[in-house]
């Protein structure tokens, strides 16, 4: 029996469609390709030393508990140069040696007989967790500031900060190849990739409260469950995506009194108990799910808007404990964490390596992060000074604008750096460009004891 096959046409075949982004570590390798960079203005260094420098000296006496000797290498010489490292894209470690021997690196003063060879070995020796340390002593007081600090925030989050003690992203990602072929490297037929990061992260400030690093890129988010579930403050919000779906892990955290919000899997299965408002474009229901120890109820949100259903889970069965509206405004900032592992990555290099072993990687992991909080502070700063949403802001741009400021500080050495960005805010681009309006989506009917809520 013969069988007919068919073949599509050369013509008809679908073309493959090339991206239109440049790969982020394409991005980072063409680093060694570009000038160095010079040093930032003094100004700069200020900030960064007020944040970092008194955090890096509470931890000398740890240092010493570790048995570490105070050698010329010593912990407030390494996070000045690896920040420095970061911070201004040295092209790598020798290229940083040669800095070093003739110029201050941030508060690391010129080093003559540093080599190469010491500074790779102390980043291979020395325990990245000092580095962690150094950033979970930072993150409060970055938190504090920002609190104190006074500007507009989005209608939504500002009603959860006031409902809630805590509105908190948690997410993964994972981390880029290790191109540098060193060490065991060299035998690799393929660069692994350097691992996989969770973050947890403060959703009105932006700041982390919690990273981790697995050294297992392959590994799924629901790894770090147990470590959440052990963070999570009673009567928080937390926002995550449908990688964190485990009915006995939301169980969990019902009984911790966590409010949790993510979105809902297309072949999930409910039973429904009680409708608490249906139109014909919002839908949202207390219903059944899971089977003996994790059966459950919670409430599916379904929203129709622009030819999509949107369908969100939460444990908030009480529609005064979050409200229809609030849940719809407040998922979408679930990708604010997001935008913050784009900074990390994209802005501040986390997708080039400078080292191949798993401390060096853990040691760049807390030290991009640092930075990133140092940057998210100094753009919280601008965002107060212009009077201005946090969301109005680029903090991209408030990094690459510190080139004007190096020079504006070398013109006059009393310029401040966040009145200087705030003042020239348009002409740096600062200001995000505003979006064109979107379709309104349909309203969503408020409850009868919710008639004063406002939706965002």
């Amino acid at each position: 029996m013969e069988t007919l096959m068919t073949t599509v046409p050369p013509e008809a075949a679908k073309p493959k469609k090339g991206s239109s982004v440049r790969h982020t570590r394409a991005i980072q390798r063409d680093r060694v390709k570009r000038p160095l960079s010079a040093p930032p203005a003094e100004a700069v260094v200020a900030r960064l030393s007020e944040i970092v420098h008194p955090a890096t000296l509470s931890q000398v006496g740890y240092f010493h508990d570790l048995g570490l000797r105070a050698r010329v290498l010593s912990l407030p010489v390494m996070v000045g140069l690896v920040l420095g490292l970061l911070w201004r894209q040295i092209g790598g470690i020798s290229e940083l040696v040669r800095v070093i021997h003739v110029e201050a690196v941030l508060w690391v003063p010129p080093l003559r007989d540093l080599t190469q060879q010491a500074l790779a070995q102390r980043l291979r020796s020395l325990p990245a967790d000092l580095f962690g340390r150094v950033l979970q002593t930072v993150l409060p007081v970055l938190q504090e500031r920002f609190a104190a600090r006074q500007r507009p925030l989005p209608p939504a989050m500002a009603w959860a900060n006031a409902h809630f003690t805590a509105v908190l992203i948690a997410d993964g990602s994972t981390l880029d190849a290790l191109l540098r072929r060193v060490g065991l490297l060299q035998e690799a037929v393929k660069a692994p990739l350097a691992g996989r990061m969770m973050a947890v992260l403060d959703a009105a400030s932006r700041l982390p409260r919690h990273i981790w690093y697995d050294a297992d890129p392959n590994g799924h988010d629901a790894r770090f469950w147990e470590r959440l579930l052990a963070v999570m403050p009673r009567g928080a919000l937390v926002l995550f995506d449908l990688g964190f779906t485990d009915f006995a892990r939301w169980a969990s955290l019902t009984a911790h009194n966590v409010t949790w919000l993510t979105r809902a899997k297309k072949n999930l299965k409910y039973d429904v108990v009680q409708v608490l408002v249906h139109t014909s474009a919002v839908q949202d229901r207390i219903v059944w799910i899971g089977k003996d120890t994790t059966r459950q109820q919670i409430r599916l949100i379904e929203v129709q808007a622009h030819g999509t259903i949107h369908r969100y889970l939460t444990n908030a069965l009480d529609l005064t404990q979050l409200p229809t509206a609030h849940a719809v405004a407040l998922y979408p900032q679930r990708w604010r964490v997001e935008d913050a592992f784009s900074i990390v990555k994209r802005l501040l290099g986390l997708a080039y390596f400078y080292g191949g072993a798993e401390n060096a990687v853990t040691m760049q992991l807390w030290a991009t992060w640092l930075l990133y909080a140092v940057l998210i502070d100094l753009t919280d700063a601008v965002a107060e000074a212009l009077a201005r949403p946090f969301a109005d802001v680029s903090p991209e741009m408030v990094y690459r604008s510190l080139y004007f400021v190096t020079h504006a500080v070398t013109q006059d050495p009393t310029t401040d750096p966040v009145r200087y960005l705030a003042e020239h805010a348009r002409d740096l681009g600062i200001l995000k460009r505003p979006r064109k309006a979107p379709q309104k989506p349909p309203p969503i009917p408020p409850s009868p004891s919710l008639t004063n809520y406002i939706i965002p």
